[in-house]
Formats: C-alpha cells, structure tokens, sequence
C-alpha cells in the first residue's frame, strides 16, 4: 500500500508540475495573442491610402479578443 501512495505521489507531482508548465505557456500565448490583436486594431483603424468604400467590411476582432477564464483563479486546487 505504502509503494501505490509513492507511486501516485510521484505521478501527482508531475501532473502537478506539466500543468505549471502548461499554465505558463498558455499565459505566454495570451499575451503574444493580445498584442498581435491591439497591432491589427492599430493597423486597421489607420486611414489607408486607397480611400475606404462604404461597402468595405471590417471584422468585428472583439469577438475573439476575450481570454479563457485564469484557471489559476479557480481554487481548485
């Protein structure tokens, strides 16, 4: 019994440090996404040479900008 809990501790803390890893690239990949999003805005609120025509569509980019919840933030812990 004593050898099954070292071996699912063991197998906890590398889930446990995985989901760190994970946590942190995620967040990473947020950020990255979040400035790539705010330079597109930039880019398209910048009056371009061409004249915009009234039948020009600009996607609505806030539909994607909202980040996934912090799972960090959950308390399950």
């Amino acid at each position: 019994m004593e050898r099954l809990n070292s071996k699912l501790y063991l197998q906890n803390c590398y889930i446990m440090k995985e989901n760190e890893r994970l946590r942190k690239k995620a967040q990473l990949l947020n950020q990255e996404n979040q400035a790539l999003l705010s330079e597109l805005k930039q880019k398209l609120s910048k009056p371009n040479s061409k004249g915009n025509s009234p039948n020009d569509t600009i996607p609505d980019l806030n539909l994607s900008s909202s980040s996934a919840p912090d799972p960090a933030n959950s308390g399950s812990n």
